[in-house]
């Protein structure tokens, strides 16, 4: 299985300044393909997931344009080919 995990400039500074990288998932769920990326992208993953494994709070997870809040999400099922979008949230005012 691949996904393509998309990433926003401010994040992809700490990929190696790449926006779009190819992963094997370690399981067939976003949190597999957090664990995957953790091994490549380890600074990456702690901006994505706190210490306890779960999506930080200002951290949006899209796959295929849904929220996986809304969808499961760390155990959100993913599929071949499937886009994962990570965007933190801004504040401003």
């Amino acid at each position: 299985m691949n996904v393509q995990l998309v990433l926003p400039g401010s994040l992809a500074d700490l990929a190696g300044g790449v926006r779009e990288l190819d992963v094997e998932p370690a399981g067939a769920t976003v949190a597999g393909l957090l664990d995957a990326l953790a091994a490549r992208h380890p600074v990456l993953e702690r901006r994505i997931r706190d210490e306890a494994g779960a999506l930080r709070r200002f951290v949006n997870v899209y796959v295929d344009g849904e929220d996986v809040r809304w969808q499961g999400g760390p155990a959100t099922p993913l599929r071949d080919g499937a886009v994962v979008q990570v965007l933190p949230s801004v504040a401003g005012g």
